[in-house]
């Protein structure tokens, strides 16, 4: 990946630092470094998660572009994981408003796009949001890297909204450490049999809250929080998809 020509460049954070995200000290393991390269404002602001199936329904990616948008014209950070399928349509879905904002936590190096599709989205996302990563520039895609993305994920974010997810998807994990750490979990509802939701009605079943639209969630989030939310997506509040 070839990182925009501007101003910006990696900068490594570390535990000590202003910038650091407070929320990252409530995992038992925090990063002693994050790379981020974009906005930094970014880590300051509140974000909400989107995650879900690499091997993603029409619906889904429908879904997750709805509720997306809609979390962001609220004043929410799009958070995602940059993979194939529902990250990354939550990602595209807030770049394409006039002033969505979007932070991928990356299972690689910053510099090392994974998967090698989503490089334009990775520049995108570089020029107007923001890029993080606790593993050092240059280090490729392990296996282990995408659970430990996920427990930043699921700190970062004031909530987790599951579209879609099968049985052993990497979304569950995201969903309960976020459960864990006393972050709000919602999952979509999905037909019986179709096997992309066996995952969010297991989270249901666990306590994760069912909903069917974007206000549902910001109803929640806004409730639950001392940050006030302004912006066009407050219209969707009370209202069903």
């Amino acid at each position: 990946m070839h990182l925009p020509q501007t101003t910006n460049s990696i900068i490594a954070i570390h535990r000590q630092d202003k910038n650091y995200p407070i929320r990252l000290n409530d995992l038992y393991d925090p990063p002693k470094v994050l790379y981020i390269y974009g906005d930094i404002a970014l880590l300051h602001q509140p974000m909400i998660a989107i995650v879900g199936s690499r091997t993603a329904s029409i619906r889904g990616m429908e879904n997750a572009s709805v509720f997306a948008k809609a979390l962001s014209k609220a004043g929410l950070v799009v958070l995602s994981g940059m993979a194939r399928g529902i990250d990354g349509a939550a990602h595209q879905a807030t770049l394409g408003l006039d002033h969505g904002l979007t932070l991928a936590v990356c299972g690689t190096g910053i510099d090392v796009v994974y998967p090698r599709e989503h490089a334009n989205l990775a520049n995108d996302i570089a020029k107007r949001g923001l890029l993080l990563s606790e593993f050092p520039p240059g280090t490729g895609p392990k296996p282990f890297h995408f659970p430990r993305r996920n427990r930043l994920i699921a700190a970062l974010a004031l909530g987790v909204v599951v579209i879609e997810a099968a049985d052993k998807s990497g979304s569950l994990i995201t969903a309960r450490i976020a459960a864990e750490l006393g972050r709000e979990v919602f999952a979509l509802p999905g037909p019986a049999e179709d096997p992309l939701y066996r995952g969010c009605h297991r989270l249901i079943q666990e306590g994760a809250k069912l909903v069917v639209s974007p206000g549902e969630v910001l109803e929640d989030i806004i409730t639950g929080s001392k940050t006030p939310f302004k912006g066009p997506g407050m219209a969707f509040l009370g209202k069903k998809s």
